[in-house]
């Protein structure tokens, strides 16, 4: 079911759990006018206890896929116009967003693929793509590209370790 969808991948984290739900629940609200009205109390509750409460930031115009784990959620801040895969694990103290260019633009935001593992203190700005199946180690800052099926470490973040594919 929809509101459950990252039910499994937190089990043990119902912090996790309750936040992702709530996270998916005003996701749904969003997409329709009349829900959104009707739920405007539910919106602002939701913008008030997660975002300012647990310091996390998920909005609800995000596009995330299914099987999300959050673990130690606080100070978490993801861009509305970040896209992550499924399977994905994000961290403590992760920002994820674009990055303001030399001319004053903004740039494009993060894309993460299937089954990344984020760890906490991780920075990833800019207009990157980050493949599946890779790991980025605690504290790590990535603003180039990252290939599928590597372990990045560092700042700026350089690959420590290129998995084979099966």
């Amino acid at each position: 079911m929809y509101l459950f969808q990252d039910w499994q991948a937190n089990r043990q984290n119902f912090k996790g759990q309750l936040v992702l739900f709530w996270f998916r629940s005003v996701q749904l609200i969003n997409r329709y006018m009349l829900l959104k009205i009707i739920f405007i109390w539910y919106l602002l509750l939701y913008r008030y206890w997660v975002d300012w409460v647990w310091g996390i930031e998920l909005p609800r115009k995000l596009t995330i896929g299914k099987g999300l784990s959050l673990f130690h959620g606080h100070a978490l801040v993801i861009n509305q116009g970040v896209i992550i895969g499924e399977g994905c694990t994000l961290r403590n103290s992760t920002t994820i967003g674009h990055k303001k260019l030399a001319d004053g633009s903004f740039s494009k935001c993060p894309r993460i693929g299937n089954n990344v593992d984020i760890g906490a203190n991780v920075c990833i700005i800019g207009d990157v793509t980050i493949g599946d199946n890779v790991v980025i180690g605690a504290g790590s800052v990535v603003t180039k590209n990252i290939l599928s099926n590597c372990v990045v470490v560092g700042n700026p973040a350089r690959i420590l370790e290129k998995k084979e594919e099966n």
